[in-house]
């Protein structure tokens, strides 16, 4: 199903402000590893944010996913007091891994792999 124009929008939003966020408050939490918002999924009544989230520099991405969620609410009550005066309600924040930039490196090694004889005329 394709997001509206009022999704798309918030969820730029969520991910410029959620960026900004990382870098001010969380740099302490999280530490030598980079953490990175690759997308902001948000559901058609705004109330709930997917956020998929990519680490680089920490051997375990999932540990780094699963110390934001344990600072989930500290994140949303920021959040609320930046967005607050433009929402009726801050979204709830869900925190996931984007196992993208690894999916793509794996057809990626798969394709340098291949074959290919060159073509003929």
């Amino acid at each position: 199903m394709r997001e509206s124009k009022r999704q798309l929008k918030f969820s730029r939003q969520l991910q410029k402000d959620l960026s900004e966020i990382f870098q001010l408050k969380l740099s302490n939490v999280i530490k030598n590893t980079l953490v990175t918002i690759t997308r902001v999924e948000v559901s058609p009544d705004l109330s709930v944010a997917k956020v998929f989230i990519s680490a680089f520099g920490s051997d375990q991405k999932q540990n780094a996913v699963d110390q934001i969620n344990q600072h989930k609410s500290e994140l949303r009550r920021v959040l609320g007091h930046r967005i607050g005066k433009q929402v009726r309600k801050v979204p709830e924040l869900i925190f996931l891994e984007d196992h993208g930039s690894e999916h793509a490196s794996h057809i990626d090694e798969i394709l340098s792999r291949l074959d290919i004889p060159p073509q003929s005329e």
